[in-house]
């Protein structure tokens, strides 16, 4: 265990521990994901939600807790204008990063190729798959959200609800087909609308932060819409005509449908799920974290970087898996994803003993 470094004095500590804990959960996962000897709850599916499936939902569960954080302080210190610029320009800055890491779809050989595509053409192809992710996503889901994340909890409530059953219509007239077939990654280009749900609940977490504090009035509300919002979530998983498969198990089929939990197709049901996990998880470093003064270097290293540590993580992946066959025994697989972390650890430590945070 060990204390906040010099130089982030005022930061809220359960919420750089959650980032961190949701950091070595990715790179833990994002490692592992290939190999036969790992279980399947530890790796992403497209009909169900794994453990995996939980840590994406939680970047924005963070995301939305530090972006009613800043902005409500940027409205007070400089004014709406340059408080909305400042949220504009980071949303371009990271899709802007999302460009450069997960490129466009589409590849050209020969000028003959754009010429008879056209522009239209060329741009309706380059937009659908591989540009929208994780980046990319919490920049226009930052972007969709900007009108109401400073209001109330009434209106933030009632924008995702509204949010939520505007994917679920176009998810029912064409999108759920669509996504499924081409196939999108993380939602696809209306992921947006349902990945407000983890990031608005995360508003609402800083709310019952600021409200009452480390206070276990706090962590019971917080404990209580958990299970709300999960039992929602799978309430909705259950529309299908028969009771669901329970999270974190695989669905008797794996046939497609408007309700059932999927990343693939950033579902309703899923990420609302995901979201009550997400607020539980963040309840248990309220309490250790803020109440108990609790912290571990590992889980604030990554947190006070998580940016940095998602650029870089798979560059050292890159360095490491080559040596590591997808076939290879456990005591093998456990040597490299330490390897792997150590690396990881060792990088993003250096950047805090010198003071840069990697952040938009």
């Amino acid at each position: 265990m060990s204390t906040s470094p010099k130089g982030l004095a005022g930061r809220i500590p359960s919420l750089d521990q959650f980032r961190g804990y949701t950091v070595v959960g990715m790179l833990f996962v994002n490692f592992l994901g290939g190999y036969a000897v790992v279980p399947a709850v530890f790796k992403h599916h497209n009909t169900y939600c794994s453990y995996a499936d939980t840590i994406m939902p939680q970047f924005f569960f963070a995301v939305g807790f530090a972006y009613r954080l800043t902005f409500l302080k940027r409205l007070r210190t400089v004014g709406v204008a340059r408080a909305v610029g400042a949220i504009l320009k980071r949303a371009l800055g990271l899709a802007l990063i999302g460009f450069a890491v997960y490129h466009l779809d589409g590849e050209f050989k020969r000028w003959a190729d754009i010429e008879r595509l056209g522009a239209a053409g060329v741009l309706a192809g380059a937009f659908r798959r591989e540009f929208f992710q994780t980046l990319v996503h919490i920049a226009i889901t930052s972007v969709w959200i900007l009108p109401v994340i400073a209001l109330g909890v009434r209106a933030r409530l009632l924008f995702m609800i509204g949010t939520a059953a505007l994917h679920l219509w176009l998810s029912s007239w064409f999108y759920l087909e669509w996504a499924w077939n081409t196939p999108v990654i993380d939602g696809g280009p209306l992921g947006f609308l349902s990945w407000s749900i983890p990031t608005l609940v995360g508003s609402f977490a800083y709310d019952a932060v600021v409200a009452g504090g480390s206070s276990w009035s706090a962590v019971g509300k917080m404990l209580f819409w958990s299970a709300v919002l999960a039992a929602t979530g799978y309430g909705l998983s259950c529309l299908g005509g028969e009771w669901a498969a329970l999270p974190f198990t695989p669905p008797a089929s794996g046939v497609p449908t408007l309700f059932l939990m999927s990343q693939r197709t950033g579902a309703v049901s899923y990420l609302t799920f995901a979201a009550g996990f997400s607020l539980a998880v963040y309840a248990f470093f309220v309490v250790v974290s803020d109440r108990l003064g609790l912290s571990l270097g590992l889980f604030r290293v990554f947190g006070v970087n998580a940016l940095a540590a998602y650029l870089t993580h798979p560059i050292v992946a890159g360095a490491v898996k080559p040596f590591l066959p997808n076939d290879s025994p456990a005591w093998y697989v456990a040597i490299g994803v330490s390897v792997y972390l150590a690396i990881c650890y060792i990088f993003n430590r250096s950047l805090e003993k010198n003071q840069i945070f990697l952040k938009l």
